[in-house]
């Protein structure tokens, strides 16, 4: 057995160089599918549906190609090939569920292998009818053969395993070249070829592009010995790149001259018919071995050190299973255990014996795996982290692209199985997350870049269209400036329900000082905290801390902050309890007026022990003052209808104006209601008669003395001349929301 070189670093395996990349990727393409199934792909869905079933093969095997490429060389690939670079880029627990799909694929592909190993003996079956009297059963030969290359694997490792991929490489281009060589089958005139021939009752396309599939799947193959290569980050890239162009070159080769050398029919029913073409019969079967051979040494190369990686990183939910599968053999770190593992995978399989079968399951899995890498180059690329600077890019919409095509054919090709598997993944990531104890946050890391590009483009784009006026409707963005945020429920509560689904909220908690050390830990202390009592009230308020030396200072900093839905904030809300005094009131008061120069709509909640009751009734008040407020205060009240808290609730509008203005105010009423302007039911509005001050607050108490929230409006006007005494009014009631809307808005 071979040692690394001493000016290799130690964990850096054999030290292999490019070529057992390609040679691994270019021996498991030109593999077993070629030699068995092109054939039939011709015969089923003629020379363009075989030329399209190359390039949709194509289509998601050179996005995946181009993405392994571009990962590969941002960063140190470690043993685990493929595995390695999902891991560590979608996180362990998605990594370990992807990497376990993998290495399935790559178990149960040595037994494929195998199983179409044995169909090189095709010829044999004669003599060993006459011989033994009984027909050859392919398990014969598979069964062994997968023994004999376990026990190859055990005693001599990567460093045989690579060697015979040189003398495979030989064989198959000797055999390619002779079948280039060769004529068309006795009796076929090549003029008389079509380019759409067809058997009379062919498979399905998307039957056949599952079964000819896993001929796209050997591309990758170079990339499990990773962590045998000097230099991964140039070896990958190369090898990879240049296996997938030779591999589809020789493919339109391969389909273009079967379908001028044999007619549909014999193509569909011979599936060894590439060597009755070739100038050298034999020699087809000598290369159907060698390919099988060489592709099953590749995999059962490549899915011992996909498992060996899964144990390592502690990702399988087996305990101490993990250190057993995990051991290593010798200074190259042989995967000795994973490799027995495997071993018993594939002699399962092989025991089944069915290769179209098992060509469907693997075409399953790699799906599956490409299309994840397809997403990891896409998620990079697109987030445009600084840390991510790939020597070699891919580009972003290839690699979408790529991951779509992934998931389009998965199910094209088997609905139910697609199905099955992704659902089944799901469990399994499920289940191993529980038995990490990790509570799923890969899943927001993954595309937590890509979401901050995205919401920083969406910014971009709706403050150009703010800026032009072109906003159609008003919806609340609201923004809260609080000190006393953990002593009390209703205000966050509150903003919590206006920012359910229509509005957007931003709570900043204020801190009073002069910023330093001291008062910057301070604030991350307390925006920790806030983040945490977030998350437990599952709300969607952006929240933040602001050292300033007093309120007005910290006001006047909030109000110019943009607002997080990426337009500009246009409201904010104030509170006070029923318990504060006066000077916390008086307080309230100034930040409103101070408000009042940025054009905002002003709320303030009045709030106390009765804390929104049963959250069933919501009454508005409407007074001759409250033209500009009316529509804010209904909008506000059917935002709140909108949060499950609040489900069932019912608002009543109180028209309260003079005598003389009643009528006029029903029928603007009416007109509005009637054009879908007010969402609101004519049976819910009340029209009373007030003529002064005392007679109105005397009927707000008569009437909304048990409701649970009871929606008021006020001035500018008056907030100027009676200040903290406006918030004063009615004490009498529970919970109180004081409106003052900057501008009139229309309801459509």
């Amino acid at each position: 057995m071979s040692t690394p070189s001493a000016s290799l670093p130690a964990d850096r395996g054999h030290g292999f160089g490019t070529m057992p990349v390609f040679l691994a990727a270019i021996s498991t393409i030109l593999g077993a599918i070629m030699f068995l199934r092109f054939g039939y792909a011709v015969g089923n869905v003629g020379w363009l549906g075989a030329l399209l079933i190359i390039v949709l093969g194509h289509m998601v095997t050179i996005p995946t190609a181009l993405a392994i490429a571009e990962i590969a060389t941002n960063r140190k690939v470690e043993g685990g090939g493929e595995y390695f670079i999902i891991s560590r880029s979608f996180g362990t627990s998605i990594g370990s569920v992807i990497g376990v799909s993998l290495y399935l694929s790559q178990a149960v592909s040595v037994a494929f292998y195998m199983i179409a190993f044995a169909e090189a003996f095709t010829p044999l079956a004669p003599w060993f009818e006459r011989t033994f009297g009984m027909a050859l059963d392919p398990r014969f030969i598979s069964i062994p053969g997968t023994i004999g290359l376990i026990f190859l694997m055990l005693k001599k490792g990567a460093s045989m395993g690579v060697r015979v991929l040189y003398f495979v490489a030989a064989t198959l281009f000797i055999a390619l070249v002779l079948f280039f060589l060769g004529s068309p089958v006795d009796g076929f005139d090549p003029s008389n070829a079509s380019f759409s021939g067809i058997i009379a009752d062919p498979d399905a396309f998307i039957v056949v592009f599952a079964i000819v599939f896993p001929a796209f799947t050997g591309m990758t193959a170079g990339v499990g010995l990773s962590g045998d290569l000097a230099n991964p980050r140039k070896s990958i890239p190369q090898g990879t790149m240049l296996a997938t162009i030779a591999g589809a070159v020789i493919y339109v080769m391969i389909v273009t001259k079967l379908a001028f050398s044999a007619s549909p029919q014999d193509l569909a029913t011979d599936q060894l018919i590439m060597a009755k073409i070739a100038l050298w019969g034999p020699i087809i079967f000598i290369g159907l071995a060698a390919a099988t051979l060489s592709s099953a040494i590749g995999s059962i190369l490549v899915a011992p050190r996909t498992m060996q990686a899964l144990a390592t990183d502690a990702s399988l939910p087996i305990g101490k299973g993990n250190a057993w599968l995990a051991a290593g053999v010798g200074e190259v770190n042989e995967p000795r255990n994973a490799t027995l593992l495997t071993s018993a995978v594939a002699l399962v399989i092989v025991f089944l014996g069915d290769v179209n079968f098992v060509a469907k399951l693997i075409s399953m899995f790699f799906m599956v795996t490409y299309g994840s890498l397809c997403a990891i180059s896409f998620l990079e690329s697109f987030a445009a982290r600084p840390s991510y600077r790939p020597s070699f890019r891919s580009r972003w919409y290839v690699s979408l692209f790529g991951a779509v095509v992934c998931v389009f054919m998965m199910f094209q090709m088997d609905p139910l199985y697609a199905l099955i598997s992704l659902l089944a993944m799901v469990g399994l990531y499920t289940f191993i997350s529980r038995s990490r104890g990790e509570s799923g946050h890969d899943l927001a890391d993954m595309f937590e870049g890509a979401m901050s590009q995205l919401t920083r483009f969406l910014h971009v784009k709706l403050q150009g269209r703010s800026r032009q006026g072109t906003t159609r409707e008003w919806r609340p963005s609201v923004i809260m400036v609080g000190q006393r945020t953990f002593d009390r429920r209703a205000p966050l509560e509150f903003l919590r329900w206006v920012c359910h689904r229509y509005g957007f909220g931003t709570y900043i908690h204020f801190i009073e000082g002069k910023l330093n050390k001291t008062t910057n830990r301070e604030s991350i202390k307390q925006r920790d905290r806030l983040l945490e009592l977030g998350e437990k009230q599952d709300h969607a308020v952006y929240m933040d801390t602001m050292v300033a030396p007093s309120m007005t200072t910290a006001l006047a900093q909030s109000l110019q902050l943009p607002g997080v839905s990426g337009i500009p904030n246009n409201s904010i809300l104030f509170e006070f309890s029923d318990h504060d005094g006066p000077e916390v009131v008086q307080e309230v008061a100034e930040s409103s007026l101070f408000s009042m120069a940025t054009n905002m709509s002003l709320m303030v909640l009045r709030h106390g022990d009765y804390h929104f009751g049963d959250k069933k009734t919501i009454h508005i008040w409407l007074t001759w003052n409250d033209r500009a407020n009316a529509n804010v205060m209904i909008l506000l009240s059917y935002i709140l209808l909108g949060h499950p808290d609040w489900h069932g609730a019912e608002i009543t509008v109180f028209a309260a104006l003079p005598a003389d203005q009643l009528e006029t105010q029903r029928q603007e009423m009416e007109v509005l209601i009637a054009d879908g302007r007010l969402p609101i039911s004519e049976k819910n509005i009340s029209f009373l008669a007030t003529n002064d001050v005392e007679s109105f607050r005397k009927m707000v108490i008569d009437y909304s003395g048990d409701a649970d929230l009871t929606v008021i409006g006020f001035d500018q006007k008056g907030l100027k001349e009676r200040k903290k005494d406006v918030f004063l009014n009615h004490p009498e009631l529970r919970c109180v929301l004081f409106v003052c809307a900057a501008e009139a808005i229309l309801i459509d």
